[in-house]
């Protein structure tokens, strides 16, 4: 049945990746109480979901797409794969997922040499991938709230804008016993990502520093007092965003072969949940056999390029100190994530079969190579982020290198919408980037308004005689010959 809410409920329980303890999930837990380590949510009943066959759950997938349940219609149409302990009152849902695929424009594909699209999850409600993680992380807050009889929660989350935005959104629209302040690193966040957070009533704390300075202000404010944290370390967030693999499959029709997916880094929970989201519908046969994962990093913040640089045996994880960043979402010089990308890779590679060492790979791009990327990007009726023209050049990065063939797609993942940066976009068409950015426009790409007629032009004629001396102004420009 696709009109009704499912009755499947799964026992969900948390799993440190470093000592393998385990908790029961009906609490606020962030880091392993043991050891530290950060936590995958596992259902223990997910075997029983092997018995329905994986035709099955794509026709089931298929007809939910079209159904007015509420609660199935965003991200919980997969409900049974993401986070099965919740009932229908408990889900939020603000029209989050579903954003749409948009192929390249035909002689952009040409250009770039690849045939590629852009996942375009700046339509997402508060114009980012954030509220797929969000939408899940709150509907476990009103089912945890429901079930312990909180009377008051306060959600915290650092941020480099996109995150601080989704929070504020979702704590605004679920209200008591939910409250909501962000951290943001002073400076660091553009005005559009600012005016959020404001908008939707959230306390907006400011620290001097970066993003990873007010992370680590927000871990000691979990471990030390009863908060939800709402950064990526938040394993109910990994859930709602494993959402964009699995429409990613549906998209092609549940046939990932031959696809090649580029994800930003950032702190890592997204190419996080778009592994462990892949690996679920490989393990039920939803999809036969898996895509190829790039990550991609700035050279401005780059550790796990690093880490993946060096030959196997030589493998050291090390945090970077960042430098400014205009894909800013990926300005993380330590991921709180990296635990998890590490295990999941190693389990990607297992699953994946034949060329194990092709399964998951990441590529290093410039400032330079972003920005060009991006203009380009939207010069091609796009509304490609920074993050999405980051995933343009590590596609580019990675034809150079020959890591993707002539008989690959590629899907890149535009995790923000591009007016979230419109003062990047100006610093560029400018020349107003600071040095230590390394940018310098490219005059061909570099685009500013032209003033055609002096303001006096204006004073003394009416509206007419106005009309018509702009209209020649604008023929003059434009090289128009009169008609015959």
């Amino acid at each position: 049945m696709t009109d009704t809410f499912p009755t499947w409920r799964g026992r969900l329980e948390y799993v440190c990746l470093d000592c393998g303890a385990r908790y029961p999930a009906d609490d606020l837990l962030y880091t392993c109480p043991r050891c530290g380590g950060v936590f995958l949510l596992r259902d223990l009943d997910f075997d029983e979901l092997k018995k329905r066959p994986g035709a099955e759950w794509r026709a089931l997938f298929d007809a939910r797409a079209a159904t007015r349940v509420t609660a199935l219609r965003g991200i919980f149409r997969f409900y049974e794969l993401l986070a099965p302990v919740l009932d229908e009152e408990d889900i939020v849902y603000l029209g989050e997922g579903q954003t749409p695929l948009v192929d390249a424009a035909p002689r952009f594909q040409e250009e770039v040499g690849c045939r590629f699209a852009f996942k375009n999850d700046g339509q997402n409600p508060s114009a980012s991938f954030k509220d797929r993680g969000m939408a899940c992380a709150f509907s476990y807050l009103k089912w945890l709230c429901r079930r312990h009889d909180w009377d008051e929660v306060l959600t915290v989350c650092a941020s480099t804008g996109d995150t601080s935005a989704a929070a504020a959104l979702y704590a605004a629209y679920v209200g008591p016993p939910l409250t909501s302040v962000v951290l943001l690193p002073h400076g660091r966040v553009t005005p559009q990502q600012l005016s959020q957070p404001l908008g939707s009533g959230a306390v907006v704390l400011e620290l001097p520093g970066v993003f990873d300075d007010c992370m680590k202000v927000v871990e000691i404010l979990a471990e030390h007092y009863r908060v939800a944290l709402l950064n990526s370390k938040n394993s109910w967030r990994i859930l709602g965003q494993e959402s964009y693999a699995c429409e990613v499959a549906q998209w092609h029709g549940w046939d990932v072969s031959g696809l090649c997916l580029f994800v930003p880094v950032g702190n890592a929970g997204n190419i996080t949940a778009i592994m462990s989201g892949m690996l679920k519908l490989r393990e039920l046969n939803i999809i036969t056999s898996l895509p190829r994962i790039f990550g991609v990093q700035s050279e401005h913040a780059d550790p796990v390029w690093r880490y993946y640089a060096a030959p196997p045996a030589g493998r050291v994880w090390k945090p970077v100190d960042v430098q400014p960043s205009v894909a800013q979402a990926a300005m993380i010089g330590n991921p709180v994530s990296f635990p998890r990308v590490r295990a999941l890779a190693e389990r990607y590679a297992d699953a994946f079969g034949a060329g194990a060492d092709r399964a998951f790979q990441v590529v290093r791009v410039t400032e330079q190579e972003i920005m060009d990327a991006m203009i380009e990007a939207n010069r091609h009726g796009h509304i490609a982020c920074t993050q999405g023209g980051e995933c343009l050049a590590g596609l580019r990065v990675a034809l150079a290198a020959g890591l993707v063939g002539g008989d690959e797609r590629a899907v890149l993942d535009s995790t923000a919408h591009s007016l979230k940066f419109a003062g990047f976009q100006d610093m560029y068409f400018n020349n107003g980037f600071p040095p230590e950015y390394g940018v310098t426009p490219d005059p061909a790409l570099a685009n500013r308004p032209e003033l055609l007629l002096a303001p006096e032009e204006r004073e003394g004629r009416d509206v007419a005689s106005f009309a018509r001396l702009g209209a020649e102004a604008v023929a003059k420009r434009l090289g128009l010959r009169p008609r015959d």
